[in-house]
């Protein structure tokens, strides 16, 4: 759909939505920031303290290490970026 008659990035950006439900047969898994555990769509705290949702249980229980991995990534590129690599 064009935005002030410019097209915007039509079809080079994937969407990806999951179909909500609130009947919680949606089978997601959940890290809990403030349990430390592994929370599933029946037992799910508010969403400021969870990461995901995840698959699968391991997924979820691996999200921390995955953020770490991320902002390492994130800061390596942002000193690439700023010349900071040389």
């Amino acid at each position: 759909m064009p935005i002030c008659g410019v097209p915007v990035a039509a079809g080079r950006f994937a969407l990806h939505s999951d179909r909500m439900s609130d009947n919680g047969s949606g089978g997601h898994y959940y890290w809990c920031t403030r349990h430390h555990r592994v929370e599933t769509d029946a037992d799910v705290c508010p969403a400021k303290h969870v990461l995901g949702p995840y698959a699968s249980a391991a997924d979820a229980e691996n999200a921390l290490q995955q953020v770490r991995e991320r902002n390492e990534a994130w800061d390596a590129e942002d000193a690439r970026w700023a010349g900071e690599d040389r």
